[in-house]
């Protein structure tokens, strides 16, 4: 018999069997809650300010910084997030294309926001889901992808500004077509056809005909960019052909054929920006997680990285028009994401923003290492091993409850970028963090990153299980103080985790997460559910469909005898909200306990201030009552 349910509301929050939050936690939390984030959007029409997103309320919103170090003077005010902005490149044309979507459902809409004129203008349906803008190198058409033709597939639109013409059709095709780059005189345009993260192809559009001509097209082979030389006989881009990691490569316009433009690397090429007049190339390396930001004279093809980079990950390249500078982010896992500029005739890096860490102090803050742990199978005849990132407390001497924590995705990988909530983890409730990229993460190959696939999705559970095993034999960890946290696809671990391994964790927690992968690939957003299937399976083959309900946590409910919090966003579009009521109704209707946190107004995670605030309130809580308590140790105390 299901117990009752202790259920209020608090403002768009719906809470079920979450207690009250003492006052002694808020005012501790506030501090951690209060660290501040900035993020590179654009250089301004003027090229000596920038264009970067920031919160200052409950949402992140646009700022232009005139100086380093200078105030940030806030230009856009709704109570939904920015999503992302571009400057236009038009001289006479004082503005910037700006996107956001309404309550999380991602939307996304597009407005041109007139400097001159301190009003913006809904360029888009208002209904569909559009993305990937782009501006032509004169300023006067963007292109981007939207979902307008039949909330499936993402075509690519061309929207006119000089001759006032408004949105056309461009590209009509199944799938997702992302606009990449423009060459210059704006009639040609590279784009990218996203298949799966193993599977894109690149093509170049003649806008006046609309045919297409290939790049590259072949099965299981995945690349990026698509950026045109100055002279337009040249694209660079990036792809894994023959190779476990993405590579440089070059295509040559007039006889039709690419080569791999520099020596062979382990590690993958993930973003890349050409300078303005093409002598530069900007590449992003993610080595272990951290970013190397290298720069290649597109010339002589001679490669020297920006020296004296905080250790971090780098994000947002932005050349400035003149190609003197470049504009980028930089997040690190002591200090929070801060936008930079390196100066190539100075050959200087400058901060030009200084967030907020709401009153701690940095050198407090904690970072974590890399450990490589063994798991059950083997590769090349030998052991295979999992990357994770350890975080330890450095006050006490432990054994420490640790708290595992499993990114989503599962094409994706755990960063080590800089998060408040786990810095009031390790320093106030004294909590060590293991934060792995088992099989199926991004950054560690192809081959990798398919060993998730299918059939094989269980693979990835068993890597929790070995993480286990290596907690078991360390003497700072205690192994009798174990929870699990995720979202999305993380979330799924959490709960197969906890069906797995229930007599082994305390606690879960599940965020936004998959419970049964057929009822998700049936409910997710239509334009979603392609490529989910490459993923996870298509669940439309009775076989498959087979596999796929067994290992659903729904109907493995029965194995969790330990608490949950669940947690959702009423309004997303990705992994639905009937995904976590249906988790949390198994849990109860087999006696076991489940908290559960309800967002009206979000959708794939918190975006709000308020929302999140109580979110971290209601995690911490869970943890001090069902990770910290379940030992003969007294419970950490908040700090006043």
């Amino acid at each position: 018999m299901t117990a009752q349910i202790n259920k209020r509301e608090i403002g768009s929050l719906i809470l079920e069997n979450i207690p009250e939050v003492p006052q002694n936690l808020s005012l501790r939390l506030n501090h951690y809650q209060n660290t501040r984030e900035a993020f590179v959007m654009d250089w301004m029409k003027d090229t000596s300010r920038l264009l970067i997103s920031t919160r200052f309320g409950e949402a992140t919103q646009l700022h232009i910084v005139d100086n380093p170090g200078g105030a940030r003077q806030q230009i856009t005010f709704f109570n939904e997030p920015i999503a992302g902005a571009s400057v236009c490149p038009d001289p006479s044309r004082n503005g910037f294309l700006f996107s956001k979507d309404v309550g999380g459902n991602e939307n996304h809409q597009f407005y041109f926001y007139d400097l001159d004129a301190g009003n913006y203008e809904l360029l888009t349906d208002g209904i569909s889901k559009h993305g990937y803008s782009l501006w032509n190198k004169e300023g006067t058409a963007i292109a981007y992808s939207s979902s307008k033709r039949n909330q499936i597939d993402h075509d690519l639109y061309f929207y006119d500004f000089k001759y006032g013409n408004g949105e056309k059709l461009l590209y009509e095709s199944k799938g997702l077509w992302v606009p990449m780059d423009w060459a210059v005189g704006g009639r040609y345009l590279t784009v990218l056809n996203y298949r799966s993260i193993n599977e894109s192809a690149l093509y170049i559009i003649d806008i006046q005909t609309g045919e297409s001509q290939v790049i590259l097209d072949k099965e299981n082979v995945a690349c990026h960019g698509g950026y045109w030389s100055a002279d337009g006989q040249q694209v660079y881009f990036a792809c894994d052909a023959n190779t476990e990691c993405r590579q440089l490569m070059c295509y040559d316009c007039q006889s039709k054929t690419y080569k791999q433009l520099l020596p062979q690397t382990n590690c993958e090429l993930e973003q890349m920006r050409l300078s303005p007049n093409g002598s530069k190339l900007a590449i992003l390396y993610n080595e272990e997680g951290y970013s190397r930001l290298s720069i290649i004279d597109t010339h002589t093809l001679h490669s020297e990285d920006v020296k004296h980079l905080p250790k971090g990950v780098v994000s947002h390249l932005r050349w400035k028009p003149n190609n003197e500078k470049l504009a980028f982010t930089i997040n690190t896992p002591v200090a929070p994401a801060d936008a930079y500029v390196y100066d190539f005739k100075m050959n200087q890096l400058v901060r030009w923003t200084n967030s907020e860490v709401g009153g701690l102090n940095p050198k407090h803050f904690i970072a974590p290492r890399l450990i490589q742990y063994p798991t059950f199978d083997k590769e090349n005849e030998k052991r295979r091993h999992i990357p994770a990132y350890y975080y330890r407390p450095t006050k006490g001497e432990g054994p420490f409850p640790t708290l595992i924590y499993i990114h989503g995705g599962p094409e994706s990988q755990f960063r080590p970028v800089f998060s408040p909530a786990f810095q009031y983890y390790l320093n106030e409730l004294g909590v060590a963090i293991l934060a792995p990229n088992v099989r199926g993460s991004t950054g560690y190959g192809k081959s990798y990153l398919r060993l998730d696939d299918g059939y094989k999705r269980e693979d990835s559970v068993k890597d929790i299980g070995k993480l286990l095993d290596w907690i078991e034999q360390q003497p700072d960890l205690d192994s009798d103080r174990i929870s699990v946290m995720g979202g999305s696809y993380g979330g799924y671990m959490v709960l197969a985790s906890m069906a797995h391994y229930n007599d082994r964790l305390s606690c879960g927690i599940d965020v936004v997460g998959i419970s049964n992968f057929v009822t998700f690939l049936k409910n997710t957003k239509s334009y979603r559910r392609s490529l989910r299937r490459v993923e996870y399976g298509d669940e439309r083959d009775p076989k498959m469909r087979q596999h796929l309900e067994r290992i659903s946590p729904t109907t493995n409910a029965h194995k969790i005898s330990k608490p949950m919090l669940i947690v959702q966003g009423l309004n997303d579009p990705r992994v639905p909200a009937s995904e976590a009521e249906q988790m949390r109704d198994a849990i109860r209707e087999n006696g076991g306990e489940a908290w559960y946190l309800l967002a009206k107004d979000e959708g794939h995670g918190f975006r709000k201030k308020g929302n999140r605030d109580f979110y971290n309130k209601a995690v911490i809580l869970f943890l001090q009552r069902y990770l910290l308590s379940t030992h003969k140790s007294p419970v950490v105390e908040f700090s006043e």
